[in-house]
């Protein structure tokens, strides 16, 4: 009798899994898929987020994924080596910068940016408050007023050999005086140094003036103008393969060290309360419509991606052994037992 049992039990067995195998291919696979896929998004109508899942999990969940997950040290050395491939791809030769930004596009990133004219006169002003722009002004109009005296003078332009005798005088004047020459640049620049700042402050309202909305556009759109036409290729001239490594390695190191501050932290916070904010109440549809995942975006993806994933792992005999390890606990069980056996007994 247990023997007969167990038969039929294989029995059952084979031919279950045969018809679940059966039933994973082709378009009896696809009506499987989209018939769950629709009965999902049936559901999803009376489902709200609140429901599924809470603040403190999604944030937990980036913690887990994206702070705390240690990645391996080949990720910036394969992400170096795709951005090498990316730069060296015969692409970049023949694509132009304006068939990647038109010009449109172009003109409104500027337009934008003109609107935070407040950010604009904040970073001309701590600009020229900058210790390096003073010492680099300094040294312009130092060499500036040397050159003057020395040569491009009216004085030296207009009348023959005035040009000469003075360099020749300073000559002399250095070797009877060692150091003139640095002494008068010592002091000329302390003196540059102590006026600096008055100079300074009225050329900075000068840009400020000078600087309008108009004189800013039509500077960066004529810099556009003049790298819209250059392939990408031309733009990223100089650029080696290794430098560019250096900075996939300097990006991917910022990225370990920025994940773990208080300042992505919060910023995670933010996001994560309104999304609940926003659609804690509402039907998952809604979410997943403001997002763009429609019925039609879900099928062509599985058309895409689910069905010849499964046609391959048919091919490799994975579906038959997946399902069959599923339903034989059952088949061996004893309440599947205790069954056959009654019908056993019944015939």
């Amino acid at each position: 009798m247990t023997s007969k049992k167990n038969d039929s039990a294989n029995q059952l067995l084979e031919l279950h899994v045969k018809h679940e195998v059966a039933s994973l291919k082709g378009a009896k696979l696809r009506k499987f898929l989209k018939q769950e896929a629709d009965e999902l998004l049936d559901h999803a109508g009376s489902l709200t987020l609140n429901r599924l899942a809470s603040e403190g999990q999604v944030m937990e969940t980036i913690q887990r994924v994206v702070v705390n997950m240690e990645l391996d040290a080949g990720i910036p050395e394969l992400a170096g080596e795709m951005a090498a491939e990316v730069l060296n791809a015969p692409v970049q030769a023949t694509t132009a910068l304006g068939e990647i930004v038109t010009r449109e596009q172009a003109t409104g990133f500027v337009e934008e940016l003109l609107e935070l004219r407040h950010q604009r006169e904040q970073v001309i002003s701590e600009i020229m408050a900058h210790p390096v722009y003073q010492e680099l002004i300094s040294n312009v109009v130092y060499q500036g007023v040397v050159n003057y005296l020395y040569e491009d003078n009216l004085i030296t332009k207009s009348v023959p050999g005035v040009g000469s005798m003075m360099k020749f005088g300073k000559r002399m004047a250095n070797k009877a005086v060692p150091g003139l020459d640095e002494t008068f640049e010592r002091r000329f620049k302390a003196w540059l140094s102590d006026s600096l700042p008055g100079l300074i402050g009225r050329s900075e309202q000068f840009l400020q003036r000078a600087l309008s909305d108009d004189e800013v556009r039509d500077t960066v759109m004529a810099a556009w103008v003049a790298v819209e036409d250059k392939t990408i290729a031309q733009l990223h001239e100089g650029l080696g393969d290794v430098e560019l490594q250096e900075f996939v390695v300097l990006g991917y190191e910022f990225w370990l060290q920025f994940r773990k501050t208080a300042y992505f932290e919060g910023c995670a916070q933010a996001v994560v309360a309104h999304l609940f904010v926003k659609y804690g109440d509402r039907p998952l549809t809604d979410l997943l419509g403001d997002v763009g995942v429609t019925r039609e975006v879900i099928m062509a993806e599985i058309d895409a991606w689910a069905i010849p994933l499964i046609d391959v792992l048919q091919e490799e005999g994975y579906i038959e052994a997946l399902v069959r390890r599923r339903l034989s606990g059952f088949y061996k069980s004893a309440a599947a037992r205790k069954v056959l056996e009654s019908k056993a007994l019944e015939s």
